[in-house]
């Protein structure tokens, strides 16, 4: 059995995701900051009979978070899809007049240094079980930047580059790297934007391994 280690784990589209892949039988991951939520979100997800585990870590910190990969790999197995969807905070999102170069930092460490360390911290183990899967979800911002959300802008600019050259860089290594964009909120009363509906999108990334990025639906005009 294999693992699916989802970074930024919480009660939508994480436990969705999570409900989703554990229902064709991939243990779960979950790995937030807070490890009470995610003691909670674990034991929900096993009385519905699947295998998951909680792990803490703080993206923004290196070695936390490829800690919690570290023992999630020691504890549930080898981890053969990696999702990597932390949900930026607040004041990551200024207009691009009032952020400083200070302002930036915060975002480039959570989207970049973030992903890039998660993705080292895996990749060694897809390549040894000979296959893998790494999802990215962004928002809009990510591919048409937003001048009142600078940071996010920057830092998933910056994100969206690596997991392109990633994506290109592992493709004959049976390793499928996947870009999920949002442009819509989730769980915002459409049937289609629920998490569910999002989480069943990733799963047919995983499954069909096409091309590198993927639209929930078209940016709007």
């Amino acid at each position: 059995m294999t693992t699916i280690a989802i970074v930024g784990a919480g009660k939508g589209l994480g436990l969705a995701v999570a409900d989703r892949f554990g229902r064709e039988g991939f243990d779960v991951a979950l790995i937030s900051r807070n490890q009470d939520r995610l003691d909670a979100l674990a034991a929900e997800l096993r009385s519905s009979g699947y295998r998951a585990q909680g792990f803490a870590a703080n993206v923004r910190d290196g070695d936390s978070l490829r800690a919690a990969l570290g023992a999630a790999t020691e504890q549930l197995g080898p981890i053969e899809v990696l999702q990597y969807s932390p949900l930026p905070a607040k004041e990551y999102m200024r207009p691009v007049l009032e952020t400083t170069a200070e302002d930036l930092v915060g975002p480039v460490e959570f989207s970049v240094y973030g992903s890039v360390n998660a993705v080292r911290q895996v990749l060694p183990g897809m390549r040894a079980i000979g296959t893998g899967t790494i999802l990215f979800v962004n928002g809009g911002s990510a591919v048409r930047p937003g001048a009142r959300v600078t940071g996010t802008s920057v830092a998933f600019a910056g994100e969206s580059a690596y997991a392109q050259l990633l994506h290109d860089a592992v493709a004959d290594e049976h390793v499928h790297v996947g870009q999920l964009i949002i442009p819509f909120g989730i769980d915002d009363g459409q049937d289609d934007h629920s998490s569910a509906a999002v989480a069943e999108r990733l799963w047919s990334i995983y499954t069909e391994r096409g091309d590198f990025r993927t639209y929930a639906e078209p940016l709007p005009e």
